[in-house]
């Protein structure tokens, strides 16, 4: 039960939060940093990844681990086998578990039951890693985060959660532009308002976009239909049409803004054709830094 795991955010404090983000980027410099001699790692996926997949298999390696794929067919979790049943064999058998899935509930109840970390590489509810490699690549364009206003734009999903919580424990400013019916938890954006008082940050909602990216450094999207949200995309497409991020939106930012995307992106969707390759887009250097900021987060629970 002492067992310490990353949820969410709210389970690494302020500062644990600056020290990752620090030492992600210490780590990006000297990359070959053996801490886990040989140990196992469990990466377990109920969703298909591209980047999650890879930058936790190629971070694992490069900390001299071992990770272990196992995929929603092989595993069967919560259908050919309990939640429960999973983390009680496998953490007989690994150092770790990344876990990559649907409810929120299922990474609490593998936690719960589990003798080793369990790391969130993606739920419904949040995607830590992902702000966390966010704010380790603002830090590293701008060279602080304290101040740094961000705007994001489109549907509060789990980035927009994890995110608003992240920047709130170092003292970005965030504003929110998402429409009506498509806006925060009240509970979690109580949270964050709580961190973000102790830091001196700030968030703040709207349902404009303009309003939102006025003086902003960071203009920040993600799609509109996330998986598992298909049957919704005729509804989601017609709410978000005013909320596609285009070079007429960005210009409304400061001149120094950078554009960010946590990937993969539908052009003509949530943002304009030629927007990934903008100059101000730092894209794919955000999807890099998911590599070495998880690679903190990995030495900060089994280094």
């Amino acid at each position: 039960m002492n067992t310490k795991h990353i949820l969410s955010i709210l389970d690494l404090s302020s500062e644990q939060v600056t020290d990752v983000i620090d030492r992600g980027i210490a780590l990006k410099a000297d990359p070959l940093v053996q801490l886990l001699n040989g140990a196992p790692v469990a990466l377990l996926f109920e969703k298909p990844s591209l980047r999650t997949r890879v930058s936790f298999d190629v971070a694992i390696h490069q900390l001299g681990g071992h990770p272990l794929y196992l995929s929603r067919e092989e595993v069967g979790m919560g259908s050919r086998e309990p939640v429960a049943d999973v983390a009680r064999v496998l953490s007989r058998f690994v150092k770790g578990m990344v876990v990559r899935t649907f409810a929120q509930e299922t990474l609490e109840t593998l936690a719960y039951f589990s003798r080793v970390p369990v790391i969130n590489a993606l739920s419904d509810h949040e995607h830590p890693c992902q702000a966390l490699a966010d704010l380790m690549t603002i830090k590293e364009k701008f060279g602080y985060l304290k101040g740094i206003k961000i705007a994001y734009i489109g549907d509060s999903n789990n980035v927009a959660n994890s995110l608003a919580l992240a920047s709130a424990s170092v003292g970005s400013n965030l504003v929110i532009a998402s429409p009506r019916g498509y806006q925060m938890d009240q509970d979690l954006m109580d949270k964050a308002l709580e961190r973000a008082i102790e830091s001196s940050g700030s968030i703040e909602t709207t349902e404009i976009p303009e309003e939102a990216v006025q003086n902003a450094d960071v203009v920040y999207t993600d799609v509109w239909v996330s998986m598992g949200q298909e049957d919704e995309m005729g509804e989601r497409l017609r709410a978000f049409e005013s909320y596609r991020v285009d070079g007429d939106l960005l210009s409304k930012a400061k001149d120094s803004a950078i554009f960010m995307h946590p990937l993969p992106a539908h052009s003509g969707e949530e943002i304009s054709d030629g927007l990934l390759e903008s100059p101000q887009s730092v894209v794919f250097d955000q999807a890099e830094n998911r590599m070495h900021v998880q690679k903190a987060v990995i030495a900060e629970l089994l280094g």
